[in-house]
């Protein structure tokens, strides 16, 4: 049995009272005090360890359609600020909570916490205990829930069960084409932010990569600037052929949400046409497995999920290990790794597949971040790897076949 939350007191008043509820498919609930929007919220439950970065993980939209428990208890106490958003839009439908939100206490902090979620539209709870629920997910694998936030304390819970029990989950669903920018457009050449200059501009853009947006983040295309490439993203059905008359020295495939077997329904015959084309490939969680999937591989769903920067990785080529930053909830299935693919990484924590490249090809991906934002950054080096490829494409001299 979990330890159920007790429902708190309202002032002055004899009965239970609570503005903010969680209820599972099961049944089980938690209750606490309502934050954010007003309103009702549903999605796949999940948790992320990470301490730091809580404004980047809300606004990653690989969290479309999810309901995060974060396990760090002091959320919001450095507030938000209009620079440190991966997204223009929050795609996550609710949070949750160990403590209240504080005042935040940071030089760069304009907003709140709680204002800034509700101007997104963001549902959210606090007050409960964020370590049961972590335990109670880790039992029952990221399942269905329902979080609602309401003034008044008023909360229907069979209505509430039914929309847990109702909604289809993760399972199948294409979110990328939710998520993905509608519009071709080219990345402003922003590089990542420094302490004394905040973000500056690259002048000096020598390569041209296209990324594909499955629900890309911003922090990615940063990286891009520091290694003197300009970007060009496009929408995530962008054919490839459009694609290739663009002339890119490189190719990038973007994170993003939902099930990657239902994206690479129209993903996997874009992809399939650039690897022929020969041009270098860089690919990043769903992109990483799209690009497992169009290589003859297949995914699956996890029980968990891996959220947090703290996920230790190994590089099976340096048996150098490298600690992480992740946000999945599907993997690829080892046992379908054709003979052309290479496997380069494996977590430490169930040895999973982190990552993997095409012999005799310059096509590479990892299912973590490299960009690390937030999370450390072991990991940036990828970036460079990306970019020896396309240097060495170019000094070889050969013909692109557009």
């Amino acid at each position: 049995m979990y330890l159920r939350q007790f429902i708190n007191r309202k002032k002055n008043n004899s009965h239970n009272f609570s503005t903010g509820i969680l209820v599972f498919e099961d049944g089980t609930k938690f209750s606490g005090n309502g934050i954010g929007y007003e309103g009702i919220a549903v999605g796949e439950v999940c948790f992320n360890t990470s301490i730091t970065g809580y404004q980047e993980i809300i606004t990653d939209p690989s969290y479309s359609d999810q309901i995060i428990n974060f396990t760090f208890p002091h959320i919001g106490n450095v507030g938000t600020n209009p620079e440190d958003n991966e997204a223009e839009k929050a795609w996550v439908k609710g949070v949750v909570f160990n403590s209240n939100v504080t005042e935040p206490s940071n030089y760069r902090s304009i907003k709140k916490l709680d204002k800034w979620l509700k101007k997104r539209k963001i549902v959210g709870i606090v007050g409960l205990d964020t370590r049961v629920i972590t335990n109670y997910i880790r039992d029952k694998g990221a399942p269905k829930g329902t979080i609602q936030f309401s003034r008044k304390g008023k909360h229907d819970l069979g209505k509430l069960l039914n929309k847990s029990k109702s909604w289809n989950g993760l399972l199948g669903l294409d979110l990328a084409k939710k998520v993905s920018c509608k519009n071709i457009y080219n990345w402003s050449s922003l590089k990542s932010w420094d302490k004394k200059k905040g973000y500056t501009k690259n002048k000096k853009n020598k390569y041209k990569v296209v990324a594909i947006d499955y629900g890309i983040k911003k922090n990615i295309l940063r990286c891009f600037s520091d290694i003197n490439c300009s970007v060009t993203v496009v929408p995530a059905n962008y054919s490839a052929e459009k694609i290739i008359k663009l002339r890119p020295d490189g190719i990038f495939l973007s994170n993003g949400p939902g099930d990657p077997a239902a994206t690479g329904q129209y993903a996997i015959p874009i992809i399939k046409k650039l690897i022929t084309n020969g041009i270098p490939i860089f690919g990043i969680c769903l992109g990483h497995q799209l690009l497992s999937l169009a290589l003859g591989a297949k995914t699956k769903k996890m029980s968990l999920g891996h959220r947090g920067a703290n996920h230790p990785v190994k590089d099976l080529s340096t048996n150098k290990v490298e600690i992480t930053s992740q946000n999945h909830g599907f993997e690829v299935d080892p046992k379908s790794i054709p003979s052309s693919v290479k496997i380069t990484h494996k977590s430490l924590f169930d040895n999973c597949i982190e990552g993997i490249e095409v012999k005799e090809k310059k096509v590479f991906s990892v299912q973590y971040h490299p960009e690390a934002n937030p999370g450390p950054q072991d990991s940036k080096y990828l970036f460079n790897k990306f970019l020896k490829n396309i240097i060495v494409v170019k000094k070889n001299g050969k013909k692109k076949r557009y």
